[in-house]
């Protein structure tokens, strides 16, 4: 797409959203030029608060599937609209419902705790949603005495032992884009660039973790960028987050972490099937919509409700934890 058009197609959807009362929220992990003209950008903790207390009659929702189902879950008379139905979740897909059902039988009395990035299925059988923004505060509100599931991402999950002693049983999902990230592949770049921080997600495997020297969500990620007094950062996550630290630091530069064969498939191929033309089609028609049966969506609305009440207590209560 030229620049002119580009231009012309962002006007049009600036004008879309204002005739259908539309608000755009978008994932750190799209496309820049999708990030550029969203109302909020954010991760999935951040996208969901958005979600939860916007007023907007129409939400169009610049990410994978099932954060347009997480807005739906909460808004229940809104429309709310995805640029491409296809754009779906390596760890949601992994995670299959009733596979999981079946999972929690063999564990009966524990609380079940699910990162957000699974299906709404798998929110309803759940107790609890987290995001790797509050997974650590998700897990210490549990009595200490009451054994927790914790799913889809094993890593998370991993790293989540690790921050609070707890232990937990593992559902074996990971997610395909930070599975990528190699030890090696980090080593190597951190003997080329001497002092360059190393900041991960902690969806990475556990031997990235170990070299990184900061850990935690995209937003974590961003603001640990802006703080920290380095120049030159490497990033293991999805490289859309770059687009904003660009941004809000341009005078650092941003190395993004390779895969062990050196290719840039560290890229989400879900998240990139969303383009600006299908932000503007879908503003424009208003489809494709997220539909949920009812009593599933009362059911997944509760454990989701949880997390932000956790998040709200979290926030004014902040503990001295750093990821």
């Amino acid at each position: 797409m030229n620049v002119s058009a580009l231009l012309d197609l962002e006007a049009e959807i600036r004008q879309l959203k204002v005739e259908r009362k539309a608000v755009l929220l978008a994932h750190y992990y799209q496309e820049s030029e999708i990030q550029d003209v969203a109302d909020f950008v954010g991760d999935s903790l951040q996208l969901s608060q958005e979600a939860a207390k916007t007023d907007a009659d129409v939400i169009l929702f610049a990410g994978v599937h099932f954060m347009a189902e997480t807005a739906k879950i909460v808004n229940p008379t809104k429309t709310v609209i995805l640029p491409d139905l296809e754009a779906g979740c390596s760890l949601a897909e992994g995670c299959p419902a009733p596979q999981f059902e079946a999972f929690l039988q063999r564990y009966p009395g524990h609380t079940v705790i699910s990162y957000i990035n699974c299906s709404a299925a798998v929110k309803a059988l759940s107790d609890i949603i987290c995001t790797s923004s509050n997974a650590v505060a998700v897990v210490n509100s549990v009595p200490k005495e009451t054994p927790i599931v914790f799913a889809p991402d094993q890593h998370l999950g991993r790293w989540v032992i690790k921050q609070t002693g707890r232990p937990m049983v593992l559902w074996p999902g990971s997610c395909l884009v930070h599975e990528l990230f190699n030890e090696r592949e980090i080593v190597h770049l951190k003997h080329e660039n001497p002092g360059a921080p190393v900041l991960a997600h902690p969806e990475c495997d556990q031997r990235v973790l170990s070299h990184a020297d900061y850990i935690g969500s995209t937003s974590g990620i961003l603001g640990e960028v802006i703080k920290n007094p380095a120049t030159t950062f490497i990033i293991a996550t999805e490289p859309g987050i770059i687009h904003q630290m660009e941004l809000k630091a341009p005078h650092k530069r941003f190395i993004p972490a390779p895969a062990g064969n050196g290719c840039a498939c560290n890229t989400c191929p879900f998240m990139r099937k969303n383009t600006l033309e299908k932000v503007y089609v879908a503003l424009r028609d208003l489809k494709p919509e997220i539909t949920l049966d009812e009593t599933l969506r009362a059911r997944a609305e509760k454990p989701l409700r949880r997390m932000l009440e956790i998040s709200a207590g979290a926030a004014a209560n902040p503990s001295p934890h750093k990821d």
